[in-house]
């Protein structure tokens, strides 16, 4: 068996990026939304049951659109960001940078793409930056170990993880390809529809 000939890289799960905050505050609203709404179902008169129902129809799918549901999968081959109302796939080869400023973006053939899963904490980056500057010694003279470990803010360290992703896997035969990108309608189609039950409900009621 020939040494010369490439060795395959071996395939990894894809790691999942998530808010913890943001799951957690979903199903808080979400519990929240069944109990005031189940509340109105159980003891309502008239039309009260109904345009809670409503009420739940639209609303409900958009708590999990802005909290639950976002996500980021990183793989060998491609990134995949699932925002509230699109699934975008970024195979590695057509992704230029990403990014964290103000929010923490993809940018892949002319465009940008936010990752909501991976909120930008300006607070947490300042606090951050001070660590650094005092592991380093910076105002007193004193310098650090350099190999001593500095923690920075998590949008920071995530960004830094999938810019290492893009670097390995931008050559490798599975990641070529363009951006693809879907509207979620499992999302889209049920909040339309409750809102406008819930409009003719009130105009008529």
């Amino acid at each position: 068996m020939s040494s010369d000939q490439p060795t395959e890289e071996p395939a990894y799960d894809d790691r999942v990026y998530r808010s913890p905050m943001a799951t957690v505050t979903g199903v808080v609203l979400l519990a929240l939304l069944a109990w005031l709404c189940g509340d109105a179902v159980v003891r309502g008169a008239g039309n009260v049951p109904w345009i809670a129902l409503a009420v739940i129809l639209c609303v409900a799918p958009l708590i999990v659109a802005f909290t639950v549901r976002p996500a980021v999968f990183a793989g060998a081959d491609r990134l995949r960001v699932r925002n509230p109302f699109r699934i975008i796939e970024l195979p590695w080869a057509a992704v230029d940078t990403v990014r964290a400023r103000f929010s923490a973006e993809v940018l892949a053939e002319g465009a940008t793409y936010q990752l909501w899963s991976v909120p930008v904490s300006l607070r947490e980056r300042k606090k951050a930056n001070r660590r650094q500057a005092g592991r380093l010694g910076l105002g007193n003279g004193q310098a650090k170990a350099p190999d001593e470990e500095t923690r920075r803010a998590a949008a920071d360290q995530i960004v830094e993880e999938l810019r290492e992703l893009q670097e390995r896997g931008a050559s490798r035969p599975g990641a070529q390809g363009s951006v693809k990108v879907s509207w979620s309608y499992e999302i889209i189609a049920p909040s339309v529809f409750g809102a406008l039950i819930l409009i003719v409900l009130l105009a008529t009621g």
